[in-house]
């Protein structure tokens, strides 16, 4: 089989003066440079000739025209997502590659073109190259190479997920989506973040912060569902000049549905698993002054054992109410302001009776360490009895907004 040059750019229909034909070719600069062996026979192969039986023989197929969207060879943006199309034959084979590996696509069916399926890398040199077939079946090869634009790290914003892939939590867990860079196009970048579910359930995205943004499912995730989380952001605009790196596809798992109620009035705690009561333990909560909050709130970390020091939630040292506990043991964190599940032997003679801490939910080692043993990031604790309310951004606090308040902290809504 011959290998044909594929022609670049101009028209395919028509034959062009040499001139014109150079200045097209100029203009359009992104047209993709051929390479083939010739006949070397010095003869037209487009113009008609007599066979060796005096029959006349068909032209030759025109040459196909290969040319792609960039506008430009050097500092191609990066949230471009590219596509080579060909004229007067079919793409058989697109390849485009730099450094950092292929650029992943697909041709359509027509054979007349090829789609990117993912944006480029920034500061890469990528060469494509086409493999087509003409009118006449006859394979044609052609190459082009072209610079992506730079970014500072400035100009970059890498995502960090929760849950961890693999992980499995409590029903109350949200999704959480971390930048390291504020976004100011938030609608761009929330265009490209999935959560799907088994079984599906309803939810929505809400930002609590230009730099943070939360989903959660209408109500509580059902125990034993499996989900998703797709974060596609890689090179797209986030606002400013800033672009999205890094893509992000994290799978987690559903555990048991536990979750306790605190009553600061009562002060019993009841856990339920699965919707089955199975013990209430007596606690104490918040004394005047350091009101504990009352609303949903959900677990996010937990300690074997934790230093806590009142000097991180505003209580100098020199304050009358000042602790520093080296080993507080069963520590579980249910807010960004330090509340706390945790061990309190010292108060055991006021559980299930009087609030007497600064704050957190204090029990007997033996209480604190049975919950800590049942319990999982994203299980949930429902606090009522107080004045105090709990808030959306303390914390994994996304339970405390109404589902038509959460849905509006969409920037797509």
């Amino acid at each position: 089989m011959t290998v044909r040059r594929a022609r670049v750019f101009g028209a395919p229909a028509r034959k062009r003066p040499v001139a014109a034909a150079l200045a097209v070719a100029v203009l359009a600069g992104i047209a993709l440079a051929g390479c083939s062996d010739s006949s070397g026979d010095g003869s037209d192969s487009s113009t008609s000739a007599a066979g060796e039986d005096g029959s006349e023989e068909r032209p030759a197929a025109e040459p196909v025209t290969i040319s792609t969207n960039l506008k430009s060879r050097q500092g191609v943006p990066v949230d471009r997502l590219l596509e080579v199309t060909a004229d007067n034959g079919e793409l058989t084979k697109v390849k485009v590659a730099s450094a950092e590996g292929a650029l992943p696509g697909k041709v359509a069916e027509d054979g007349a073109s090829w789609t990117a399926t993912e944006r480029f890398e920034p500061g890469q040199q990528y060469t494509i190259t086409t493999v087509a077939t003409d009118a006449d079946g006859k394979s044609q090869r052609a190459t082009q190479r072209f610079t992506t634009a730079d970014l500072t790290l400035d100009q970059q914003t890498y995502p960090s997920v929760a849950p961890l892939q693999g992980e499995t939590v409590g029903v109350g867990m949200p999704v959480v989506i971390s930048f390291d860079i504020p976004i100011t196009d938030q609608a761009s970048i929330e265009k490209h973040l999935k959560v799907t579910s088994s079984p599906a359930q309803q939810g929505s995205w809400h930002w609590v912060s230009d730099q943070e943004v939360h989903w959660r499912p209408k109500v509580y995730w059902k125990a034993g569902s499996k989900v998703t989380v797709d974060a596609d952001i890689n090179s797209v605009p986030a606002g400013g000049g800033v672009f999205g790196q890094e893509d992000r596809h994290i799978t987690f798992d559903i555990g048991d549905a536990v979750i306790s109620k605190v009553n600061a009035q009562t002060h019993q705690m009841q856990t339920f698993v699965n919707g089955k009561l199975m013990k209430t333990t007596p606690i104490t909560t918040g004394k005047p002054g350091f009101t504990t909050r009352s609303g949903v709130k959900v677990i996010m970390e937990k300690y074997r054992t934790k230093r806590m020091n009142s000097e991180t939630v505003g209580i100098s040292r020199d304050d009358p109410e000042a602790y520093d506990i080296n080993d507080v043991e069963y520590a579980m964190r249910v807010t960004s302001s330090g509340e706390f599940l945790h061990a309190a032997p010292w108060s055991v003679g006021s559980q299930g009776s009087a609030n007497v801490s600064h704050g957190c939910t204090g029990m007997s080692t033996e209480n604190a360490a049975w919950i800590y043993n049942l319990s999982k990031r994203g299980d949930v604790v429902e606090y009522t009895g107080t004045d105090r309310p709990m808030d959306l951004t303390n914390g994994y606090g996304d339970w405390n907004a109404s589902w038509a308040d959460y849905q509006a902290g969409s920037a797509l809504r």
